[in-house]
């Protein structure tokens, strides 16, 4: 940062517009989509190099973190898990902003987690301006088959959410939530 001015991606990651196009931002997609490429078309039976592929794509990822390629993300430092999280086939992650899972998350297969936010104004459409807000997941979730998940909600601790659902607002701890929006629709018992 010089003086009263942010870069972009100083913008990007305190929630301010910014612009996508930025010669650094690029460059850091790009070599995120380089890393993506390499272990989405990697062995299947190759789990040290995937291992350490993932260590390099997704630096802040904890113990046990395990991914079904194809997985796709934009830059990937942005993804912080807890410690057993797992991601089945075909997951998407835009992480412009931080992506926050706890542990023991169990993440289905073709959900899509959305930090990126667009101007609804056509116009402010049109300069290609982005806005970002995290995502954050607690310990012990479910989230079901292509589910999506919209810049800005939380998920609670222990929480369900169905499968095709779209989560629009916060879903509280110990629910089961479903639907589009999605809405809480019991409570989770122990039992």
């Amino acid at each position: 940062m010089t003086g009263n001015f942010l870069s972009e991606k100083e913008k990007m990651l305190t929630g301010e517009w910014y612009n996508p196009l930025d010669k650094a931002l690029s460059a850091e997609r790009l070599a995120a989509r380089k890393l993506q490429h390499q272990f989405n078309h990697s062995a299947p039976d190759d789990a040290p190099l995937r291992k350490q592929m993932l260590q390099q794509w997704l630096p802040n990822t904890g113990k046990h973190f395990y991914v079904e390629p194809p997985f796709f993300c934009d830059y990937g430092y942005n993804i912080k898990t807890g410690t057993k999280v797992f991601f089945n086939f075909n997951c998407v992650v835009l992480d412009v902003a931080p992506v926050r899972i706890g542990s023991n998350v169990f993440i289905g297969p073709a959900v899509q987690i959305y930090t990126v936010n667009h101007p609804l104004d056509a116009k402010a459409r049109n300069t290609l301006k982005e806005q970002a807000q995290p995502v954050t997941i607690a310990d012990d979730v479910w989230i079901g088959g292509g589910a999506i998940l919209l810049p800005g909600v939380s998920i609670g601790k222990g929480s369900v959410i169905a499968a095709g659902s779209v989560v629009t607002q916060d879903i509280p701890a110990g629910v089961v939530a479903a639907g589009n929006p999605c809405r809480v629709i019991k409570a989770i018992t122990k039992g």
